[in-house]
């Protein structure tokens, strides 16, 4: 099992990771009748996609012998009506601007071959861009 995820009432939940005992709470967002006091769970899949990304480079870049201290990843995620779902995952990633084009390439493909981006539904559009400018 890798996580355990109990109801604490008022459209909230307490997500805990069973190998490490890290947890996090989701709230549900204020326009679905939620206090929207912490991430949604629509909000961690949007987040989750940027953090595999960075991850993925972040493995890569450590094979290559480069730094992405303090890369980021601006999210935003669109919800649709009828039924409610994640339409669209905008993704901007700010990187260090000191990398070579040839490594610049293979970070952009690592990213956007992270396993998180393969299990979004095609339905959801994914805009992804790349920003060396750190």
């Amino acid at each position: 099992m890798t996580s355990r995820v109990t109801y604490t009432g008022n459209l909230r939940t307490t997500c805990e990771h069973l190998r490490s005992g890290d947890s996090f709470i989701t709230d549900a967002p204020v326009d679905n009748n939620g206090l929207g006091q912490a991430f949604s769970p629509t909000d961690t899949v949007a987040t989750g996609l940027a953090s595999c990304m960075i991850t993925m480079m972040g493995i890569k870049a450590r094979d290559m012998d480069i730094d992405l201290i303090d890369t980021t990843a601006e999210v935003t995620k669109h919800m649709a009506a009828d039924p409610r779902r994640i339409c669209k995952i905008e993704v901007k990633l700010s990187l260090p601007s000191n990398i070579s084009s040839k490594h610049r390439k293979i970070l952009e493909h690592t990213a956007k071959t992270c396993p998180v981006l393969y299990s979004l539904h095609p339905d959801i559009e994914k805009v992804i861009s790349f920003h060396w400018i750190q």
